[in-house]
């Protein structure tokens, strides 16, 4: 085992941050130590925040893991920010909103840049997750951008994914549109004190009354798996913390916040709390980290695959090529097939 990684695995937090910036930017010492802290993971409940910007995700997250801090657990924090146009890193404005968690030994924070990734998350960042996971933190929350409709690549890292919604967002379809049924575990209405909660609340409601496929019998895909679901009775309408579980599915409970104040936030710890029983029971943790596994594997492949291709092309070969589609005498499938059909030849 790596120096480094030993380091990381007493708690050691310069050790840990070394570690985080090596991996992100995928630095053969990073590589490294994340080969040594694997078999060390898999034990941090992962929870996701996401949400429309101005919902108060950074108020919300920082409010979770001060009442998380008081139960005794420890907390890390990936606030995944907005790429600077300029420096290209992350610009850090969650990390300005959570000043209260400085002082706190038992919380980490750390921001990352999205590096134009169009879902809101970095490629480097369920890595990053994996290593505060080996550090030892209980809790690994993340909190993504909030990139509106594209941003559904927090089910393929988090365990609960946390949706956050508020009053005068806009309009009150909006939800139904970004797709939040699908990705969401537990649905949250912050800014709970402000006009429209109401409105906001009935919207919710109706799009799990309508949308959600519990009260009869059919298949959802969730976290990118397909699950048989059972019609039910009125406990599957998802309102509260209490009435979660419905044979093989989850149905997403409401919660309402005022995360400035830290009001609501016992009822979603409770609301956080009975998902991860559920998880726990049967095989459905297993279930969702296979089909996350699958879909990483998938994602490096052709990562690995793209990059393997651009590397093995001679030099001015993809600019003939852009010549010839943009003259309209080539078309872009054809000049993906010939770039296949050459690298085939070179292999």
């Amino acid at each position: 085992m790596s120096e480094l990684a030993s380091r990381v695995l007493t708690g050691e937090r310069r050790a840990l941050a070394r570690a985080l910036s090596l991996v992100e930017n995928g630095h053969p010492d990073g590589e490294a130590a994340l080969s040594a802290l694997f078999p060390h993971t898999g034990r941090a409940h992962t929870i996701g925040v996401t949400g429309a910007p101005g919902a108060g995700k950074s108020t919300l997250v920082a409010a979770l893991a001060k009442a998380l801090r008081a139960t005794g657990k420890t907390i890390a924090v990936l606030a995944i920010d907005p790429t600077s146009p300029f420096s290209g890193g992350a610009i850090l404005g969650d990390r300005i909103r959570m000043t209260e968690l400085h002082g706190d030994t038992g919380v980490f924070i750390r921001s990352m840049a999205t590096r134009g990734s169009l879902g809101g998350l970095s490629r480097s960042a369920r890595d990053a997750v994996r290593v505060m996971d080996a550090a030892g933190f209980d809790v690994v929350l993340i909190e993504t951008v909030g990139a509106g409709q594209s941003e559904v690549e927090i089910a393929r890292i988090a365990q609960t994914v946390l949706v956050v919604e508020a009053p005068g967002m806009g309009d009150d379809v909006q939800a139904i549109k970004a797709g939040i049924l699908e990705i969401a575990d537990i649905l949250v209405i912050n800014k709970a004190d402000r006009p429209g909660a109401d409105n906001t609340l009935r919207a919710l409601r109706m799009m799990l009354e309508t949308g959600h496929p519990a009260l009869r019998s059919q298949i959802l895909s969730h976290h990118g798996r397909l699950m048989n679901v059972e019609q039910s009775d009125d406990r599957t309408r998802g309102l509260s913390p209490l009435s979660e579980m419905n044979g093989a599915l989850w149905i997403p409970p409401i919660v309402q916040t005022i995360a400035s104040e830290h009001k609501g936030i016992d009822e979603l710890l409770t609301a956080i709390s009975n998902h991860r029983a559920y998880l726990n029971a049967d095989t459905h943790l297993q279930a969702l980290e296979q089909s996350q596994i699958a879909i990483e594997l998938e994602d490096r492949l052709r990562e690995a695959l793209l990059s393997r291709l651009l590397a093995g092309l001679h030099n001015g070969e993809i600019d003939s090529l852009i010549a010839e589609v943009q003259a309209r005498t080539l078309t872009p499938n054809d000049a993906v097939g010939r770039l296949l059909e050459s690298a085939r030849l070179r292999a």
